[in-house]
Formats: C-alpha cells, structure tokens, sequence
C-alpha cells in the first residue's frame, strides 16, 4: 500500500514522486519500458553509436526543477550549442543565430531593416514571455471552481492589471495570431521569418499561417540552458541522462521505481481511484497520478462509466497529432552545407532546413494532402560535435526531427509499409542542402508516428500529448474543470504533458502535479510528523 502511485516513470512522473517523497509520502513509479525516462531516454542504436531516441535538445526544463532535485550533483550535465540555429538558403546563403549579437547582425546581413525589426519584436517578446514564465509554475484559474478559483483568478488579474492597452494588444496578439501574421509584421527577410516561425510548427501540424501558432512559438522562448536565459544545450550522454539524474534524486528519497510494469486499468473503488493493476498483480493507493496521454488515460485504462459521459466523449475526441518523424543516423563524416562549408560551429546548432514560411506552408499543405511532405522541414542536429562520446573517434551520430507527416496515412497505408521511404524522403531533403549526406549514413533508427505511439505511448505520434492549439490551452488542458491537475474521478491526477503548461521536456507538469497532491494530502502529512 502505498500514498500515491504514478503511471510512466518519464521526466514528469519522475519529477512528480520526488517532490512527493521528499514530504514523506510514499511513492511508487509503474514504468512499462525496461529503463525509466519515457521518451527522454539514450539509445545505443547501431553499434558504438547512441543518441537521444525522442526528445533531443535541452532548453526548456526548469532551473527549480534541476535545483529542488540536484540534477547536477546526481550527474546532469549540459552544454551550449556554440551557435543556436544554422538555417541554409538558397542559392548559398545562410543565416545564423545566436548569443552576443549573432542574431541582430545576421539579420542585418541579409536585410539592413531586420536588425532594427528584430528589436522592436524583442520588446513585443519581452512584455508576453515574463507573463508565460509566471504561470509554468502555477496551475491556471479554474473554470466554474466558485469561491475556491478566487485565489488564482484574481493572481491571473495581478498579472494583467500593470499592463498599459499596447502591451494588452501584443498579449492578445501572440495569444490568438498565427506566427506569420506576426512575422510579416516584424521582418522582410525569408529566412528571418523561417528562424522564427519554426518553433511556431515544431512538434504542430500547422501552417505558420494557421491561428495559435504564435502561442506555440512563445512556448518554445521560455527556457534556459546551463543558466542561458533562451539558450539551448545538449545534455552530456543525451536526454536519458537528465532522467538517469532524476531516478537517482528519486531513489534518495526513497520512490519505489518499478519497471517492466505497465499499468492496463485504473482500479476505481466507491467511485474513487484506488489503485492499479500491472501484470496482473494489484497495487493499492490513497492517490494515483497519471504522465501519460490523457487520451490514453480515459480511453485505455478508466473503466467505462467511471466518469461522467460528457468527460469520456470529451477525452474521445482529445485533439493528438503533431505530424512528427523522428531520425538517428549514424555518420562516417560530418556533412558540409555548400552555403558554409567545411567544419565549424555552425555544426553545433540547430540546423534549420525550411528556408521560407512559403516553404512550411506547402509542407504542411502536402502533407494534409498526401500523407506527408515531399519536402520535409527537418531540424537536424549533430550532438557528437559537443560530445564525442556518443559516437567511434571520427564518426558522428545526427538527430533529424521532421515535420509533417501524418498520424493516418490516406489510401489506408500503413507507417510499417511507408516508413522506409518516408525515411528516404528525409535523408533526401538533408542531402539536397548538404551534397553528400545520404553516402554518409552508416545506419539509421527510424520512428514513424505509429512508431512514437507503439513505443512511447504517445497517442497518434503526439510528442506534446495533445495539440497546442487555443482550444487546449491553459485552463482548457486536459478539460475546461480539471485543469488544476486533479481529474473528474476523485483521487486521480494528471501529472503529464496533457496537463498545463503543455508538452517539451519542461519538468512542469510534475512539479505543478505534485503541489496538487500535496495540498490534498496534508492531514495524512501532518499526522505523520505528529
């Protein structure tokens, strides 16, 4: 018998048991995979050759979360990309991002009236993030919770109240607009634009011209890097180390990990989460959180009938794909981009292949067409050029991170018959920008979208558990009423990316769950102090 059992040992589940641990709960984590980190782990996947098999790049997990469970002491360690973004253009142009000013004069290298732009959205971005960053910590105000949602509504409207109408404008903007709007707005240059509006589509199936895409984008701002405001990083040994810290810090306190166990029902007892049932075997709990897909939760493991109909047919039709492929190749040389030849540190970035918004655009369009895009944006990056480790002396491991490919394919295809040649169609793309690339590929690991559900749980390949659109957002994520992360089922929560502020390896969702638990469990916790 244990206080609280959690579902999926991933960054979040592992972040949720040790805040609830370190106050003296007794915690068990039920993980279905032989290792913990969900889908932030490190996989040898051709021999001599590791990388990130999912979630790829450091930025967003937050510094309270590293500091409260000593990730650093228990092994993390990140380093900075020395350049953020590498984008190739056409015709051998390229831009470049960065810290110190890259950014700034890149911009003005291209277009004299971008630098000049680029402050000017700097401010715009500097009145929205702050208002982000108060609130990734805090659950969101509670829709119809009466007296009890006063509290936060009315921190909500501290937040607000300072803001003159301008910086209300710009708030509302970035909060309903697309990314385009914006950036037309701001910028002439294409790949301006491009630097900007790909965060607005990554891990989205959306046009930069689709509405909620600037909400998008901002989610991707408000991270830091070995304490980098908005920096990115690699994690030393990549993203299975940020979890491998995590399990340590967990054990510390004493959370139970168990693994090969997956969860295949919540048991509900007196019309209350009572436990689990794994492999058979039952496990009781006072309280059970979840850090899967709240589709999968509803749809999978809550017997029918144990929820209102209104939830069930509400979670039914819970919006899940982001149209992402996801790539490791394994390298007999380090790819040179004809627009910047040779080594550099450009290697180190981000490397951007989506030279205009008119170029997502159509990608998206195809892909809403046909399936998938014949001319994928792939961000690509080389994490052996920052750590050597991770690949044979003189070789190098890629991780190639594709939009849009869709969850259904058209013409009832299926991802294990198509998987090969969208694989193709990738290395293709990468090959056209960097002459060469395709010889180079030793070996590859490929997750289709149906892969990325089949292996990591994620539900119609959605790395986010769920879209990021405006209708499942803030006080509406997982459901309008339960986005304070206790679920319509007394004695369930919600601990996951489904749950505010959304999906990235932010840590967020645990620490915010457990803060939940917690105030419910006070009586338990005073009772044992006494």
């Amino acid at each position: 018998m244990h206080d609280v059992l959690i579902i999926g040992a991933g960054h979040n589940g592992l972040t949720c048991a040790h805040y609830l641990a370190k106050k003296g709960l007794k915690v068990a984590i039920l993980e279905a995979a032989d290792k913990v980190g969900g889908a932030a782990v490190t996989d040898e996947f051709h021999p001599g050759f590791r990388n990130s098999a999912a979630s790829y790049t450091v930025s967003l997990l937050q510094p309270k979360v590293i500091k409260d469970m000593e990730l650093e002491r228990h092994g993390l360690e990140v380093v900075l990309r020395k350049i953020d973004n590498f984008l190739p253009g056409p015709k051998r142009s390229y831009l470049l991002s960065g810290r110190g000013g890259l950014t700034r004069a890149e911009l003005a290298r291209h277009v004299a009236s971008d630098g000049a732009a680029y402050d000017r959205y700097n401010a715009e971005l500097g009145v929205v993030v702050p208002l982000i960053k108060k609130w990734i910590l805090k659950a969101p105000p509670e829709a119809g919770a009466g007296i009890r949602g006063l509290g936060t509504i009315a921190s909500l409207g501290r937040d607000l109240i300072g803001l003159s109408t301008d910086e209300v404008r710009i708030v509302h903007e970035f909060a309903t607009k697309s990314a385009g709007d914006i950036l037309d707005r701001f910028f002439k240059g294409d790949l301006a634009k491009s630097l900007f509006a790909f965060d607005g589509i990554v891990g989205n199936f959306a046009s930069p011209y689709s509405p909620g895409t600037a909400y998008v984008l901002l989610h991707h701002l408000f991270g830091e890097a070995a304490g980098v405001p908005g920096a990115w990083g690699h994690a030393i040994g990549g993203m299975g180390s940020i979890t491998q810290a995590m399990a340590k810090a967990c054990r510390e306190v004493g959370v139970d990990i168990v693994l090969n166990a997956p969860v295949s029902e919540v048991i509900v007892d007196k019309g209350r989460a009572a436990g689990v049932v794994s492999g058979g075997k039952t496990w009781k709990a006072a309280r059970i959180a979840a850090t899967v897909n709240p589709k999968l939760l509803f749809d999978r493991l809550i017997p029918k009938g144990a929820v209102p109909l209104q939830v069930e047919q509400h979670m039914a039709h819970w919006g899940c794909e982001s149209a992402t492929f996801r790539m490791n190749v394994a390298l007999d040389k380090l790819p040179s981009f004809p627009s910047l030849p040779g080594r550099g540190d450009h290697l180190t970035a981000g490397i951007i292949i989506a030279p205009s918004m008119d170029y997502m655009h159509r990608a998206h369009a195809d892909a809403a067409l046909n399936g998938w895009s014949s001319q994928p944006v792939v961000e690509m990056l080389i994490p052996s050029t920052l750590d050597p480790g991770l690949a044979p002396k003189g070789k190098h491991v890629a991780s190639l991170f594709c939009q849009h490919f869709r969850f259904n394919l058209p013409d009832g295809r299926s991802w294990d018959d198509a998987r090969e040649a969208a694989a193709d169609t990738i290395i293709a793309t990468v090959d056209a920008h960097a002459p060469g690339f395709a010889k180079s590929v030793i070996a590859r690991q490929i997750h289709s979208p149906l892969d990325l559900e089949r292996r990591f749980g994620l539900i119609g390949g959605d790395i986010f558990h769920g879209k990021m659109g405006l209708d499942q957002l803030f006080s509406a994520r997982p459901m309008i009423g339960a986005a304070n992360y206790r679920m319509p089922l007394p004695g369930l929560y919600l601990c996951g990316s489904g749950s505010h502020p959304g999906g990235g390896v932010t840590g967020a969702p645990g620490h915010n769950a457990a803060q939940a638990i917690l105030a419910d469990a006070k009586p338990k916790i005073w009772q044992r102090r006494a």
